[in-house]
């Protein structure tokens, strides 16, 4: 099976104002929930970047309320490392299943 086999999925796009209240595009690349708790996370990048550098994701805690989506910064160190720590396992397995 080679990789035109594969079925195209269509990114999921979010818009999230920043300081100025400009709206932004950010694309979803991953959505997790941790083991010993109901909080649920997602990772983003930007759509549209200035740097020549390689993007940042930004990560956050989020709610879903039927068609509307909470965001919430993720403030707690050790939450934080909890968060990160997640991320860069499961992107290490997606990595590692290519």
């Amino acid at each position: 099976m080679t990789k035109d086999d594969m079925q195209y999925e269509e990114p999921e796009i979010i818009y999230i104002p920043d300081e100025e209240g400009n709206e932004e595009e950010f694309e979803v690349i991953m959505k997790f929930e941790l083991d010993d708790s109901d909080k649920k996370y997602m990772m983003v990048v930007p759509l549209e970047s200035n740097d020549e550098e390689e993007d940042e994701v930004y990560a956050f805690r989020y709610e879903e309320d039927g068609d509307d989506l909470k965001l919430y910064t993720i403030d707690d160190d050790a939450e934080w490392e909890i968060v990160e720590e997640t991320f860069n396992t499961l992107l290490g397995e997606m990595e590692d299943a290519d």
